[in-house]
């Protein structure tokens, strides 16, 4: 097997490896919730990894005695908190897997500098790069050909 052959075998492997992986993400994050409930149990709101609100209940009849627009500002703030809860628990669990130095709120925001935390040039073997840049590199078999 040439050098080439092992190389090409370990970059996909490191592949599936790799798609394995966004697979558990992808699951992990399909679970995160998060859920707050409001002083006085006016309100509690379940949202998700996206901050899309999963449940809104009313554990108690307090909400019954506020104005309405008492009642949405506290119902706002409350889904505020609760997306803010998601969002830190979405930043854990994906931090590890982004860039060094990119913070996956400011990805988020569009504030990050993606490009600028990327690597000008992928990370791939030497021998592969020769491959790439020249064609052909060297021939790990004495240049006989097999």
């Amino acid at each position: 097997m040439s050098i080439y052959d092992r190389q090409i075998e370990e970059l996909t492997a490191e592949y599936h490896r790799r798609r394995a992986k966004a697979g558990e993400l992808r699951r992990k994050i399909s679970e995160i919730s998060a859920c707050v409930t409001a002083p006085r149990e006016v309100v509690k709101v379940t949202v998700g990894a996206q901050g899309e609100v999963r449940a809104v209940e009313f554990p108690t009849g307090a909400y019954k005695r506020m104005a309405p627009a008492e009642l949405a500002g506290t119902l706002m703030a409350t889904i505020g908190e609760a997306r803010d809860k998601a969002l830190a628990a979405l930043s854990e669990l994906m931090t590890p897997e982004l860039p060094r130095g990119l913070n996956l709120v400011d990805l988020l925001q569009g504030k990050a500098d993606l490009p600028g935390a990327l690597p000008d040039e992928p990370a791939i073997p030497d021998a592969v790069r020769e491959y790439v840049d020249h064609g052909r590199g060297q021939r790990d078999d004495g240049g006989r050909h097999g």
